[in-house]
């Protein structure tokens, strides 16, 4: 990849990583919940997603997916469906259906903190959503050097834009964690989750019933 090649697609990755979505939602929901660490390990599950993306795309699996509509179907519900349960966990939260995530001391948040379930969360949520699989489908082919390996030119993409989003939605969920006073009183916290859980489920719903 030449300089001018890289200077693009920085400035493109770093463009898509400030746009407000699905990911920005989960850390600073995820951050709220069990501190920066939280935040931190999620946004690794999402961007390690990213690799996913880049090595299926490269493999032409996509055009697969996009050509055929019952796959394409079943991926985009199975995100869908992931997204509306996020959601629904959420407003039991609000509903004081569990803990209030904001509330408690520094050791209550490390126990609500689970490594796995904060990877797995950020990881899902990046590989089962079919947005993702077709902005990489648009995106990659205008940085491939058709004379080179497609799938070394893809990861490298992918590690380009892996750095970009870990360094912003750590940062972010830094900035969430040190609003953590504030956000410890019970009337913010329910409102939060309120907000936070249908956003998710409206974002799951709309998802659900594109065409």
């Amino acid at each position: 990849m030449d300089t001018q090649t890289f200077v693009t697609c920085l400035i493109a990755v770093t463009l898509l990583t400030l746009t407000p979505g699905v990911d920005t939602l989960l850390i600073i929901r995820n951050s709220a919940r069990g501190g920066w660490l939280d935040g931190a390990v999620s946004s690794l599950g999402i961007c390690s997603g990213l690799f996913v993306h880049a090595t299926v795309s490269a493999l032409g699996i996509s055009i697969l997916l996009l050509h055929t509509a019952w796959a394409f179907s079943a991926l985009k519900l199975a995100g869908a469906a992931y997204l509306i349960w996020l959601g629904l966990c959420s407003w039991k939260r609000a509903a004081g259906g569990q803990d209030n995530i904001f509330t408690g001391d520094v050791a209550a948040k490390q126990d609500i903190f689970r490594f796995s379930r904060s990877l797995r969360e950020g990881f899902l949520s990046n590989v089962l959503n079919p947005k993702t699989v077709i902005f990489y489908m648009a995106f990659l082919p205008q940085f491939i050097n058709p004379a080179e390996p497609p799938l070394f030119q893809s990861l490298m993409v992918a590690g380009i834009h892996f750095a970009v989003a870990m360094l912003y939605q750590c940062g972010l969920a830094a900035m969430v964690d040190r609003a953590g006073k504030w956000l410890k009183r019970p009337m913010v916290n329910r409102v939060f989750d309120t907000c936070t859980g249908s956003i998710l489920l409206f974002i799951g719903l709309k998802l659900a019933t594109d065409k």
